[in-house]
């Protein structure tokens, strides 16, 4: 499908808010320890950062394209990004107080993408092109960042977030908070699927099966 000017502009406004989060969060936490390996090793440890990259990386190229050839990638991007937004908003928000560069990295990698992200689904997305697989594989990524954020928990003693934390909240809490988490984001991602079907052109025009 072909999304003209207006779409590609907002894909390259969503890149460029994703990349300034980052950018200022990375500048931030250089700031406090002058290491760029250790600057990196420390940022990269958060869905929220390696999630908003995914944004910028996904929207950059929707920008420079006239055509959306995979809109299941835009919709599971979507999903992670939207997950970072109910997290935060839900278990994070008012945990820590920001100033300077962090603060507005929060808003922009934890505010502006999760809500920007939807609405250009929303707007620009074709539908009708998700398949009920498709969430399957939407849960790799948030699975994966799950396996890697507890072994390198282990590791190194220090969790990216305090529900993964078991030696503050313990492996059974641990394990509930994932499974919830999990849960949430499969009943989402098979909920979008729907909706999409429902706004679909197969949808819309109400084919009778032969």
């Amino acid at each position: 499908m072909h999304f003209g000017t207006v779409g590609r502009s907002a894909a390259g406004c969503i890149a460029t808010i994703a990349s300034l989060g980052l950018a200022f969060q990375f500048v931030s936490t250089f700031q406090i320890n002058h290491s760029f390996s250790l600057t990196l090793w420390i940022v990269f440890a958060y869905f929220t950062i390696l999630t908003n990259l995914l944004v910028a990386v996904v929207f950059a190229g929707l920008a420079s394209r006239t055509q959306m050839r995979a809109s299941w990638i835009v919709a599971g991007t979507m999903l992670s990004i939207l997950l970072v937004g109910i997290i935060y908003a839900l278990l994070l928000h008012g945990k820590t107080e920001l100033a300077g560069g962090s603060a507005v990295a929060n808003v922009l990698l934890h505010m502006a993408t999760p809500v920007l992200v939807p609405l250009f689904w929303i707007v620009f997305t074709p539908k009708g092109q998700l398949t009920w697989s498709h969430p399957l594989v939407w849960a790799i990524y948030p699975l994966a960042y799950l396996a890697y954020s507890l072994i390198r928990g282990a590791q190194t003693n220090k969790y990216p977030y305090p529900f993964l934390d078991p030696g503050l909240v313990g492996w059974q809490q641990t394990m509930l908070s994932s499974l919830a988490i999990a849960v949430t984001f499969l009943v989402c991602s098979y909920g979008l699927v729907a909706l999409d079907h429902r706004l679909g052109p197969r949808s819309l025009s109400n084919p009778k099966p032969s």
